[in-house]
């Protein structure tokens, strides 16, 4: 299928992210193929672990651009997100027009101007000569002064240096911005992009998951312990394992030659290191913890698994 073809309808497009590794339902494929048809960011909130960042890396990959990516903290200020002047070689022209090497009378015009403009992510998404997918990762994690910042970009592609004037962006970049929902973000930011709630993927979905990511490990394993990580998400953990952490956890087991999930607890306990991130889980979940998991529900008897081919 040609990329044409793949954006003319959500199911082209969810197609074209299956083939590039990303198994997104339907509301989420819809949600990508509306925010490149109507040039808008896409606004994805969901606990941390549930794909939000691979969703970026995904689209990049299907659509054949080039992926930016902007990772958010406290403190982030434009220096670090969208440009900064190029203080060294600007230094170096007053220093050879005072040398009597470079033109004096243009000095002052020529060294706030593109030629000394270090372009950063943001800058450099609006920029590039062809289209880019830019991720602003964990936008809850910057402050509030950065984010009314972003208005203008979000709605306008474009940014203002007041040296220069208003850099209006040369290709429209599709921008996926994440929030682990740490803050609330303002409505401003909000009606500037479509919003989806990214949730813990369903156990047949899960599956199918790993399975396509997974595929030297054996079905029983899969299913086993996919069942399991779904169970051990349900109890009072600080960190939710997420998917990728199924991920691992599944390659940890096969690696150790296992086609099922073994009955012995103790077996177990070492490999949870994939999924427990924090001493207080570790603690939690003890051997006779992890033998209750192991004895949860069938696979059989979980829904939706026998959808999965």
């Amino acid at each position: 299928m040609s990329l044409t073809d793949a954006l003319a309808t959500p199911q082209g497009l969810r197609e074209r992210l299956f083939q590039a590794g990303y198994i997104a339902d339907e509301d989420l494929a819809s949600l990508v193929w509306m925010g490149l048809s109507l040039e808008r960011p896409l606004l994805l909130e969901g606990e941390a672990g549930v794909g939000k960042t691979a969703i970026a890396a995904a689209c990049a990959r299907a659509l054949g651009r080039p992926l930016l990516r902007l990772q958010c903290y406290e403190g982030l200020d434009l220096n670090q997100a969208v440009y900064e002047w190029n203080y060294s070689r600007q230094l170096l022209e007053i220093r050879l027009a005072e040398a009597g090497q470079g033109d004096k009378s243009a000095l002052r015009d020529n060294l706030f101007s593109e030629a000394f403009l270090l372009e950063r992510p943001l800058l450099q998404a609006i920029r590039s000569p062809e289209p880019c997918v830019l991720l602003i990762d964990e936008i809850d994690r910057a402050d509030e002064a950065f984010e009314a910042f972003l208005l203008e970009m979000l709605s306008e592609y474009q940014v203002t240096v007041p040296e220069i004037g208003t850099l209006k962006a040369i290709t429209k970049p599709l921008v996926i911005l994440t929030s682990n929902g740490t803050r609330d973000l303002s409505d401003a930011l909000r009606r500037r992009c479509l919003f989806h709630y990214v949730d813990f993927p369903s156990l047949a979905r899960e599956i199918q998951i790993v399975r396509t990511l997974v595929p030297e490990a054996a079905q029983r394993l899969v299913e086993e312990a996919v069942a399991f990580v779904q169970r051990l998400r349900k109890e009072d953990l600080d960190k939710t394992p997420g998917v990728a952490e199924t991920l691992d956890w599944v390659r940890v087991l096969f690696k150790m030659g296992m086609n099922e999930l073994p009955v012995e607890p103790q077996l177990l306990l070492p490999t949870l290191a994939a999924l427990l991130k924090t001493r207080n889980d570790s603690w939690q979940i003890t051997a006779e913890r992890v033998g209750k998991l192991i004895d949860g529900p069938r696979i059989a008897q979980d829904v939706g698994v026998a959808g999965v081919k």
